[in-house]
């Protein structure tokens, strides 16, 4: 008698979501977590070490852009080792690498060992992302996908804020190494629950020996009441026959969806690291206080922690397409109302400021979902990566257009109101996509000749 076939992602959408989903999620955005903690940290910790070392005002930029350069690296370079060696495994490793460059930068005694230790730990970030982003969606039902890989990448927000919270508490009393201390203790303690409660990628327990037993404990594991006979064989979602390698993602039926995405994650990196990056200085010259200041710049990233359930599940149930081009529509009205609203009342200011976080702050995590149900399932890592790595770009180039501007003399407001555009071009670029690809895409099909 032949071995039963069994489709796993037509049980995985069956089932209920149960404990077991749960718990990926909950790790993956725990790394994410400790990912966005990491990546913060070090704008409270500059400050205070350039005093220490009475290091010159035009270091101090080299210093912050060593690990970004370096999660660029590891967004293109070492996401797509995942698809070969397994998304559990660089996730574990990408703890264990970052944990140790930044627990080596306690001992630096220069910048040029800081700059190279804060590289070697911005590569470490970088693989951690797209591999939980691949991993969520293995075992996420397609129905919840957008929801889940959402809620992952709340992870990385809140690390943002707790980093700010714990750089407040730490630091006054400890100086800036107890910051670097939480900051290296805590992915090294994360391991051992990502080791022993993590399940492999589906895809690599596959190739390995007795892969379909290996696959069938899993989804045991997952599920205790299905029912799996002994000797039974799987079936993955349809991954065609493409490698994971960047030229699979510019080729193909892939190749426009593609390139829209890195178009789309370009803008709404620039947008939100323009807010991030400028809206302090801006704020304080209008002479506003600081603790209005403070609240305001923490609003976008507040709202885009709000924003993953509400947008993941219209995402999930209307369509990622319909969903990112009203977003990006009505953000792109938001921030030209944040232009207006300097001049207005407070109140006023943090309404419009917290609506263009929403849409700004919530794309950026929502463009991610897009990816991730975009790629099929053999280009998903490096999809993922690949569309975060350009996105940095933007991320880089978004303060810098936004500096060029000011020193020219123009106004916060009038530098917002031009800042509404590259949102617009976002969401034609989302409406493009959603013409090509059909209203609710799940995996476009990817094929190599023989």
């Amino acid at each position: 008698m032949a071995s039963p076939l069994i489709d796993v992602v037509e049980v995985i959408e069956r089932q209920k979501v149960g404990a077991g989903q749960c718990l990926v999620v909950l790790l993956c955005a725990l790394l994410m977590f400790l990912d966005g903690f990491d990546t913060q940290a070090i704008s409270y910790i500059v400050p205070a070490l350039s005093k220490d070392w009475h290091l010159p005002r035009e270091v101090l930029g080299s210093i912050f852009s060593a690990a970004l350069v370096g999660l660029m690296v590891g967004y293109l370079a070492i996401a797509p080792l995942s698809a070969r060696f397994g998304h559990k495994r660089m996730m574990l490793a990408s703890s264990v690498l970052f944990a140790l460059f930044t627990l080596l930068t306690l001992f630096a005694t220069n910048v040029t060992e800081l700059i190279g230790l804060r590289f070697l730990t911005g590569i470490g970030l970088g693989a951690a992302a797209p591999s939980a982003v691949a991993l969520t969606c293995e075992f996420a039902p397609k129905r919840l996908r957008a929801t889940f890989v959402l809620l992952v990448y709340c992870g990385f927000s809140l690390g943002f804020v707790v980093a700010g919270l714990t750089a407040g508490a730490l630091m006054p009393a400890f100086g800036w190494k107890s910051l670097m201390l939480v900051g290296a203790l805590a992915p090294i303690a994360l391991t051992a629950p990502l080791a022993w409660l993590l399940p492999e990628s589906l895809v690599v327990l596959q190739r390995r020996p007795n892969g379909d037993e290996r696959m069938r404990a899993v989804l045991l594991g997952f599920f205790p009441r299905l029912d799996v006979p002994v000797g039974s064989r799987f079936r993955l979602e349809d991954q065609g026959e493409a490698r994971a390698s960047v030229t699979a993602l510019v080729r193909g039926r892939t190749s426009a969806g593609t390139l829209l995405l890195w178009l789309i994650f370009f803008l709404n990196l620039a947008e939100f690291y323009f807010m991030q990056s400028w809206l302090p200085t801006m704020l304080t010259g209008l002479q506003y206080s600081s603790a209005t200041v403070v609240w305001v710049t923490a609003l976008p990233t507040i709202a885009g922690v709000l924003s993953a359930v509400p947008l993941g599940l219209a995402m999930d149930r209307v369509g990622p397409y319909v969903t990112l081009t009203v977003m990006y529509l009505a953000g792109c009205v938001f921030m030209w109302l944040v232009g207006g609203a300097f001049s207005g009342s407070v109140a006023w200011l943090m309404v419009t400021v917290f609506c263009a976080g929403f849409c700004i702050s919530g794309g950026q995590k929502s463009v991610i979902a897009l990816a991730a149900v975009y790629y099929p399932l053999n280009l998903r890592s490096t999809g993922v990566g690949w569309a975060l790595g350009i996105g940095r770009l933007g991320g880089i180039a978004g303060p810098l257009s936004a500096g060029m501007l000011y020193s020219a003399h123009w106004t916060p407001a009038e530098i917002f109101r031009f800042s509404a555009w590259p949102v617009l071009i976002a969401g034609l670029a989302v409406f493009v996509m959603g013409r090509i690809y059909g209203s609710r895409p799940v995996a476009v099909e990817v094929s190599t000749p023989h």
